[in-house]
């Protein structure tokens, strides 16, 4: 759910109620995780997924069953069987336990923990699966018959050089759940209209900000300013963080420069060995859109432990989990 809670927050602050299909096991291969929700307006608009696409047709029909107080049962399947699994349920198989559920506007409790999501908090709820009832949870264990969505707060994904590779890397990284923050010392660029998928844009000299900041091993960190004025001491202080993935982007030229320069700056070896420079995924892009891909590819691919490269050459499970 936590994944389209904007949109569902939205719909509730316009007043709509929104019937909601949320998985509750996963039966198999699937392409979706538990606690992954589709709903649909009472105008009919459908927000989301729960399935790679083949199931979401019974999964609309359910969120208007829900919608009308047409349910018998808040809890069902969705999809079939492996061997069925292609005439009708999920292409790659397995199937998905799923419960039902209505989301009113004047639930403010439960809107609350949907704002907290879609602005990258630690949010929490519970869903009973006999009646689809959600309500918000407390700290003891879910009680039994209840499926328990949680989430810590997001990953950062902060963002050094307010440019339009800057722009188009939040666009890209946003529906991966990242709490994305611009950073950049020049007034003129930091903005928040140059940047509308932020969740911030800071104004201040970005070696400064990071050495300030909150910074976790889940955390990411790009360097796009191309100024060393910028970029070493940013790079400085994001080498010597914890952060998960600390990358840079510039040509080959630029990179074996900087290294030198960082090594001067007092960097050792193994911070060095750390930065991914020159950044992203060989994808052969040019423009930002594709170079922001390039990027968000190969902090999914560090994340979980993957080289990247083609599918097809791998003998690998295609979806990671955990």
């Amino acid at each position: 759910m936590w994944e389209i809670a904007h949109q569902l927050e939205a719909s509730l602050a316009a007043g709509r109620r929104v019937g909601v299909v949320t998985v509750a096991v996963v039966h198999g291969s699937a392409p979706r995780t538990v606690g992954s929700s589709m709903a649909v307006t009472e105008a009919g608009e459908v927000i989301g997924a729960i399935s790679g696409g083949c199931v979401e047709s019974e999964a609309y029909e359910l969120a208007l069953a829900a919608l009308d107080g047409d349910l018998g049962v808040a809890s069902t399947e969705l999809g079939l069987s492996d061997d069925d699994a292609l005439a009708a349920g999920l292409s790659c198989g397995g199937h998905l336990s799923v419960v039902a559920s209505v989301l009113e506007p004047g639930a403010h409790a439960v809107r609350e923990q949907l704002r907290l999501a879609s602005r990258g908090r630690s949010a929490r709820l519970d869903i009973d699966l006999a009646t689809g009832a959600v309500t918000t949870a407390d700290a003891v264990a879910a009680p039994v018959g209840t499926l328990r969505i949680a989430r810590d707060d997001s990953s950062r994904l902060i963002i050094v050089g307010a440019v339009d590779f800057s722009a188009a890397l939040a666009t890209a990284a946003r529906p991966l759940g990242y709490r994305i923050t611009v950073v950049d010392a020049r007034p003129a660029f930091a903005t928040a209209a140059r940047h509308p998928d932020a969740h911030e844009v800071i104004r201040a000299w970005p070696g400064d900000y990071l050495t300030a900041t909150s910074i976790g091993p889940r955390d990411a960190i790009c360097v796009l300013t191309h100024e060393e004025r910028f970029d070493i001491p940013a790079l400085v202080a994001a080498l010597a963080s914890p952060a998960s993935f600390v990358g840079a982007m510039g040509s080959r030229r630029t990179d074996a420069r900087r290294r030198g320069l960082l090594a001067e700056a007092g960097v050792g070896p193994d911070a060095l060995a750390r930065l991914r420079s020159p950044i992203g995924v060989d994808l052969g892009g040019v423009t930002a859109a594709e170079t922001a891909v390039s990027i968000v590819a190969q902090i999914i691919a560090d994340a979980r432990g993957r080289e990247g490269g083609h599918l097809a050459d791998r003998t690998a499970a295609i979806h990671a989990r955990g």
